[in-house]
């Protein structure tokens, strides 16, 4: 198959905190291959949420997709990620981003400059977490001979939420895995992939994000979703109708250049563990067949 290689289910940010064990078990028992946890203001700790998915599983993996870097100081996040990744080895991907402004002017941490905050942030934190003493003064960022007790044993995932062309470069060029935009068509998800993987070590992850539905209406659903994020709905933008129609979608994604898809289930979702088995028995089985 062209890519393709994992397919995970993105945790609803429809549903309070105390869903998560359910959901994230439920994705497991699916044989997905990614569970994955946000951090939308003002709702749940995207940290405590890997946490709890991690510990309420056995074998997938838990992705933060993505933690806003203007609300943690780097030697913060850095001290999450790395005790997270030493107590589930080898399970867990760690992500970040500039956050939505709109969000971060609430928050009262806008920076002016994001995509600089971005690269010293990110800079900063893979040097922290394979294990390097770090001193920097930066226009964001400033550490004096910081180093972590324990860093992570093998080396760390690190990914980056971009959606520009220079910040589609930065995730290349400095993280192991590029974490897409939602709301993109094939065609843009073509161009973002080409763009991030121009700067891109050999190996790094591309992560596409779909929102998806199935049955009576789904297209009208998932442009519903679309539409409250401010994107434009219509047959290209994300994915529905049956489990052919879903898994086409996904195989164009990967004609495309991703290496996985992180399906995000639509906020009237009426069974998100139901929706979870149907990824896992009727969609995936197409994608690998």
């Amino acid at each position: 198959m062209t890519g393709f290689v994992r397919l995970g289910l993105v945790f609803p940010p429809a549903l309070p905190p105390e869903s998560i064990r359910s959901v994230a078990a439920s994705a497991e028992a699916a044989g997905l291959d990614d569970f994955w946890v946000s951090e939308d203001c003002f709702k749940e700790s995207a940290v405590a949420s890997a946490v709890v998915a991690l510990a309420a599983t056995e074998r997938v993996r838990v992705g933060i997709g993505l933690l806003p870097v203007p609300l943690r100081s780097v030697a913060q996040a850095a001290m999450e990620f790395a005790t997270i990744d030493r107590l589930f080895p080898g399970r867990f991907a760690g992500g970040i981003g500039h956050g939505v402004q709109a969000w971060m002017g609430q928050a009262g941490v806008r920076a002016e400059a994001p995509l600089t905050l971005l690269r010293e942030f990110a800079t900063a934190l893979r040097r922290l977490l394979d294990g390097e003493e770090v001193s920097v003064s930066g226009r964001y960022v400033v550490l004096d001979e910081v180093a972590l007790a324990y860093p992570p044993l093998e080396p760390a995932p690190l990914l980056i939420g971009a959606a520009g062309p220079r910040s589609l470069a930065a995730a290349g060029e400095l993280g192991t895995g590029t974490l897409l935009s939602l709301g993109l068509d094939v065609a843009a998800v073509r161009e973002s992939t080409a763009a991030t993987l121009a700067t891109a070590d050999p190996g790094h992850e591309v992560m596409a994000s779909l929102i998806v539905a199935t049955g009576p209406n789904a297209r009208a659903r998932v442009d519903s979703d679309l539409g409250s994020y401010g994107i434009p709905g219509g047959p290209d933008v994300g994915a529905a109708g049956d489990a052919r129609a879903i898994a086409d979608r996904m195989l164009e994604l990967a004609a495309a250049g991703v290496t996985g898809i992180n399906v995000q289930p639509c906020a009237d979702e009426p069974n998100v563990r139901a929706f979870a088995r149907f990824l896992g028995s009727e969609v995936r089985p197409l994608l690998h067949g």
